[in-house]
């Protein structure tokens, strides 16, 4: 490089679409030296912040590729790992930033590992959750084969935490919160994620924690158990010592559970609860799943009410720990209403065998509970009222019971949708309190119809409509109720109808 001129790189950097022809043109007519060395050239462009510090190393040493995957213009490397590296990159069509995962060479030379990164790629593009980075692409170009993904301004969790040594039990909870969450959506979807771990959690600009690589980390799983301790590929690995160790299946969710557990437990104590080590055969140890520290030994000053949950996650025998993402969810939302009282969550306690009361109480739990179930799984109700504030407060407190709510104020508009679709709702409810007379012939026109005679019906009878009742057809299955009325005895009115879990 030390012979070529600025001109000659000029040439080079065009030929290489790193810039334009225009571009050039503007650099060159400031610079306006042809027979500089190149290196005054290259660091006259990154002052102008039209090449980067990466792109400037690679032209130095004369490298011709690297630059673009596909029409992804390489910016700098972000990480670097045994499977993949990771690039922040610009879309050149349209100058999006995004990251480039790039299969690494060893791999992408392996037909296997290539189309099963790709279809698992794929596969990760159904994944649109707040708390899971979405990947745009999966493109193979050439021998080169990489995911296009979003850019996360940030740094990940291993990062974030060797800067804060450990972190509070309030802070913790909440990080653990938001990839509970992200787990248990995947797992409405029949996806584990497999490989676990804090530099796969990606804490953005504004702290939300988000999930990396789902379906990312089968790249050994046709690798039988013999062959496990010789493979150079290290990723999966602790999973596979523990699904080895319990008798579980790959694709057990509670192995997900527990390495959330092992997450949790770091960003306690600030210390790993598994021997960190490179070996392979250590890694696959059951030892060393048996060998963890209790939370309560490494940290006494924690509160109880987290060491609980910690323990239930980490626990060896599956059948132990939380059975899903979703119900460890539970208990750190009821977990984190805890650390914000005046106790901090110290009055649980916690049994020898690590055994402890749940936290919460019943209603707390169903609430919870209710609110996991996926938007399409829940009871559909039709509520027809023209009342503003009464929408509002039914839609949200039967929300939180677990039902999906549906708003009108026309009652014949109610009736139209099933006539016009096959059962939008699982049950009506006709409020008479502002629409008076036409919502009570709705209700009976309701009970006539052939389509929906058979649904479940609610009439609401305002105070001074009491007498309707008596107009009323009436059923098993179709109920009038007086106001005033308590949300909790309507929430009841509608269990015995259509109980709201599915």
């Amino acid at each position: 490089m030390a012979e070529m001129t600025a001109e000659q790189i000029a040439q080079r950097i065009v030929e290489l679409n790193l810039l334009d022809d225009r571009q050039m043109q503007s650099a060159w007519g400031e610079f306006g030296q042809a027979t500089a060395p190149a290196g005054e050239f290259l660091q006259f462009l990154m002052r102008r912040e039209q090449l980067t510090n990466y792109q400037v190393t690679r032209l130095q040493n004369g490298e011709r590729a690297g630059f673009f995957y596909g029409p992804y213009k390489v910016l700098y490397l972000v990480s670097a790992g045994s499977f993949a590296r990771v690039y922040r990159a610009v879309d050149s069509r349209n100058g999006r930033v995004v990251a480039v995962k790039v299969l690494r060479k060893r791999f992408s030379e392996d037909l296997n590992h290539c189309d099963q990164f790709i279809r698992e790629g794929e596969m990760g593009r159904s994944l649109r959750h707040p708390n899971i980075v979405p990947i745009h692409e999966a493109c193979s170009h050439g021998k080169s084969h990489f995911l296009v993904m979003e850019f996360v301004e940030g740094n990940n969790l291993r990062e974030f935490l060797k800067t804060r040594k450990k972190l509070a039990p309030e802070e913790a909870t909440r990080i653990l919160i938001d990839i509970a969450n992200g787990l248990h959506y995947a797992a409405g979807r029949g996806v584990c994620h497999r490989d676990l771990k804090l530099t796969n959690v990606l804490m953005s600009s504004r702290g939300q924690a988000r999930l990396v690589d789902f379906g990312l980390a089968g790249a050994d799983e046709r690798i039988g158990d013999e062959a496990l301790e010789s493979q150079a590929n290290p990723r999966t690995i602790d999973y596979a010592g523990l699904e080895r160790a319990t008798g579980v299946r790959k694709d057990d969710q509670r192995s997900d559970v527990y390495f959330m557990g092992c997450i949790y437990y770091h960003l306690l104590t600030g210390k790993s609860p598994l021997q960190e080590t490179k070996d392979r055969i250590q890694r696959l140890s059951k030892q060393r799943f048996l060998d963890v520290v209790p939370i309560h030994q490494a940290d006494p000053e924690l509160p109880r009410v987290v060491t609980l949950i910690v323990n239930k996650a980490m626990e060896f025998d599956p059948d132990k720990r939380y059975q899903s993402p979703g119900q460890m969810l539970i208990d750190l939302n009821l977990a984190a209403k805890r650390l914000a009282e005046p106790d901090a969550g110290h009055d649980a306690e916690p049994g020898a065998d690590g055994d402890a009361p749940p936290l919460g109480t019943d209603a707390e739990r169903n609430r919870l509970e209710a609110m996991l179930i996926p938007n399409a799984q829940r009871k559909a109700l039709m509520f027809v009222e023209s009342n503003l504030r009464m929408q509002d407060i039914f839609r949200d407190g039967l929300k939180r019971c677990g039902y999906r709510v549906l708003l009108t104020s026309d009652p014949q508009r109610a009736l139209a949708r099933f006539e016009d679709e096959d059962k939008p709702a699982d049950c009506v409810v006709f409020s008479t309190g502002d629409l008076g007379e036409s919502a009570l012939e709705a209700f009976n026109a309701f009970g006539d119809g052939e389509k929906t005679r058979h649904v479940p019906a609610v009439l609401l009878l305002g105070d001074t409509q009491r007498a309707w009742k008596k107009q009323a057809k009436l059923a098993k299955h179709r109920v009038a109720v007086s106001m005033p009325l308590k949300l909790r005895q309507l929430r009841r009115v509608l269990a015995e109808l259509v109980p709201p879990l599915p």
